[in-house]
């Protein structure tokens, strides 16, 4: 599920009959839970909307979901072999890798599998 670009995993839990998911792209928690689509869905709209509430109350912005940085750390060997790569391609080192993994991705859904 998405609301104003928060994304929630959800999951069923079968002995008490109810879903409950939490916001997966925050290292904030924000859970939430219903018995039904509509209720989980409810209360995972509620739940963003109190978190951004709750960061104008205290002045502060709320986290967004994703800068577009993160760091990999890999194998210095690995790390020559995708300079290499990159150079070969004539593209930065970033350009290759965000290229590479938006590839891996397309081939990922294309398969008929989610992220």
């Amino acid at each position: 599920m998405e609301y104003k670009g928060y994304y929630a995993k959800v999951e069923f839990d079968d002995e008490a009959d109810i879903f409950h998911g939490e916001v997966v792209n925050l290292r904030d928690v924000i859970t939430f839970e219903g018995e039904t689509v509509q209720q989980l869905k409810q209360a995972f709209q509620d739940s963003v909307d109190d978190y951004l509430e709750f960061c104008a109350k205290r002045g502060e912005n709320p986290e967004k979901p994703y800068s577009g940085k993160f760091v990999v750390r890999v194998e210095p060997e690995l790390h020559k072999n995708v300079t290499v790569e990159a150079r070969k391609a004539g593209v930065s080192l970033n350009a290759w890798v965000a290229d590479t993994i938006s590839k891996a991705l397309n081939g990922h859904a294309s398969q008929g599998r989610s992220c």
